[in-house]
């Protein structure tokens, strides 16, 4: 609806990286050109991917979980979103990166596969913070590994992915106000403006910090347009390497 309206700057999207950077490689048919039919304005942030697991699984640490799933090649299961999202790519990612079998379990929303993980249906999961970072402090779920450059204070007994050797693991769930295509630049920056202003809010920004979301990033919107792009072919590299299919 957003690609199809004027640009004027009163129809805005509240993007994501799973409709504007995976979307496009994963269905079979999208009725929006990612790259081609909106305005960048501003990006907002992004939302790590934490790999929890049940508490019953016999792994305290990435390294054992991995081994575990060796020792069990194909039957340790993730849950997700659905095909596509990016709690999917971020399993299969992984799953590559560790070199296990691991098995996907879409869901239709992350409510159900955090229901399931929490009674033990599932083995692990890669949600976003805001669904698991309660489950987590009540000891429900177990974190291995976040997916920042460095530890988070809102869960610092959390290592980093990189911190325990699985390197290139670049999924995150980022957010960003998105026009039409062809708004003029006065009116972009005017909203990019606005959008900054709200954010910094002391009420706001603890809100937005308690959820965990990470606004370092582009900073203007010449250079999220560039952040897309590469987004954009990041993706699709990614998609077809871990052979991500519309299920």
């Amino acid at each position: 609806m957003v690609s199809k309206s004027a640009p004027d700057g009163h129809t805005l999207l509240m993007g994501h990286s799973n409709s504007n950077a995976i979307a496009p490689f994963v269905l079979a048919k999208v009725p929006y050109n990612a790259a081609n039919d909106f305005t960048p304005i501003t990006y907002v942030g992004y939302v790590p991917n934490i790999l929890a697991i049940n508490p019953n699984i016999p792994a305290n640490t990435v390294a054992e979980l991995v081994s575990l799933a060796k020792s069990k090649p194909g039957q340790l299961t993730y849950g997700s979103s659905g095909t596509g999202s990016t709690q999917h790519l971020a399993g299969a990612l992984f799953g590559k990166i560790s070199q296990i079998e691991i098995n996907h379990i879409p869901y239709k929303g992350s409510g159900q596969a955090i229901i399931d993980l929490l009674a033990g249906q599932i083995t692990m999961n890669f949600d976003t913070m805001p669904p698991v970072l309660e489950h987590i402090r009540a000891g429900k779920l177990r974190a291995l590994a976040i997916s920042t450059p460095k530890r988070l204070d809102l869960l610092s007994q959390v290592p980093t992915f990189s911190e325990v050797g699985i390197q290139g693991f670049d999924v995150t769930n980022w957010y960003a106000i998105i026009g039409p295509k062809g708004m003029a630049p006065e009116v972009v920056a005017k909203i990019d403006r606005a959008v900054r202003g709200a954010m910094s809010e002391p009420a706001i920004k603890s809100t937005l910090d308690s959820q965990g979301l990470q606004t370092s990033g582009p900073s203007t919107p010449e250079a999220f347009g560039t952040f897309i792009k590469a987004e954009l072919d990041k993706y699709s590299k990614m998609v077809k390497e871990l052979n991500i299919k519309s299920e």
